[in-house]
């Protein structure tokens, strides 16, 4: 009996090690919080420390690579909507109310989709969520858009990026940057 049980462990631990995993994506997903540190706030020692790193925002999105490539106006056109990121739609969460552009919205899940040209980027607030790239993506249900013109970096930027930072008080600065395109979209914490 022990012998039998043994063969069946055995070939138990077999099977389990012979599930198949997906390999590592291309495009890292990745996350960005206003304020930056949010994700530490559990460890706060006093409660101002705490409240003061409560999340207001979180941005989930994935992280092409330039691999050598024209990105800007040849692998994303120039004033057509793109997916603001990689493979899934990017989503961005509100946690109190924000205003964007003229619009206010309420906390929530939302969908990012952006519209580059040479000069300037237009940032979409969508509220379909869950899907892949842009398909599906329908401009007559975007909620808020905010443009913002594009500065241009001197050093590469190989990673698509996101970064939070203060650019006054109660306005959030969503900072996005790749191959040498830098673009700075103002939320206001309401």
């Amino acid at each position: 009996m022990k012998k039998v049980l043994v063969l069946l462990l055995t070939a138990l631990s077999f099977q389990l090690a012979a599930q198949d995993f997906a390999g590592i994506d291309k495009s890292i997903m990745d996350l960005a919080y206003y304020p930056n540190g949010a994700h530490r706030a559990g460890f706060s020692k006093t409660a101002d420390e705490k409240g003061a790193l409560m999340p207001r925002i979180k941005v989930i999105y994935s992280r092409p690579l330039v691999n050598g490539r024209t990105i800007f106006g040849d692998l994303i056109k120039y004033n057509e909507d793109w997916r603001f990121g990689a493979n899934e739609s990017t989503e961005i969460t509100f946690y109190t109310n924000v205003k964007i552009g003229e619009t206010i919205l309420a906390p929530g899940r939302y969908t990012l989709f952006c519209t580059p040209t040479e000069s300037a980027w237009t940032l979409h607030v969508h509220p379909r969520l869950d899907g892949w790239g842009n398909y599906g993506y329908d401009t007559s249900k975007t909620l808020a858009s905010v443009s913002a013109p594009v500065q241009k970096s001197d050093k590469l930027i190989e990673a698509f990026s996101i970064t939070f930072y203060e650019g006054s008080p109660g306005v959030a600065h969503l900072k996005a940057g790749w191959e040498n395109s830098i673009v700075e979209f103002p939320i206001e914490i309401l």
